[in-house]
């Protein structure tokens, strides 16, 4: 188990790093005490490393997001851990976090005690409440609703659409 775990992590990061080509605008790693204080202004792409002490806003992160409140207000994929994390425009990857928050389309593993997303989930979310606007995979957790689609709106324990 602990191989499969470490290939899934391994291959969550290949496709962070290399998903995109990088902008020249993009920056290699941030570090943010809160916003504004921190490396980069919040308009400018992380591709590589993003470390948020308190709080870290950008604009699109690729590869490994880890902090107390990450929030990113375009793309995500990779990697994403914290207490709370906020994703605007789609999420690819893997996101752990006590409350997990995405807008877009989400495909990945969502892991958190509160999994919220609007847009369409594909793949599978882990948590105490999870909720999707529309879903094509599961969700596992004593509350799960999907709005639209769903094989059930509401269902305790297990919930899915495919």
């Amino acid at each position: 188990m602990k191989n499969v775990l470490a290939v899934f992590f391994i291959a969550l990061l290949v496709v962070g790093f290399f998903n995109k080509p990088a902008n020249a605008q993009d920056k290699p790693i941030q570090i943010a005490l809160f916003n504004p204080v921190q490396i980069f202004p919040e308009n400018t792409s992380i591709t590589g490393l993003r470390l948020n002490i308190l709080y870290g806003k950008n604009h699109n992160v690729s590869g490994i997001d880890w902090g107390f409140v990450n929030s990113t207000t375009g793309k995500q994929v990779g990697a994403q851990w914290g207490f709370v994390n906020l994703v605007d425009n789609g999420f690819l990857g893997f996101q752990s976090g006590f409350v997990n928050v995405t807008d877009s389309k989400f495909e990945g593993l969502q892991w958190g005690f509160v999994n919220y997303h609007k847009g369409k989930v594909s793949g599978l979310q882990l948590g105490f409440v999870n909720y999707a606007g529309s879903m094509y995979g599961l969700q596992i957790g004593l509350i799960n609703i999907i709005n639209q689609g769903g094989a059930f709106p509401f269902f305790p324990i297990v919930n899915w659409s495919f």
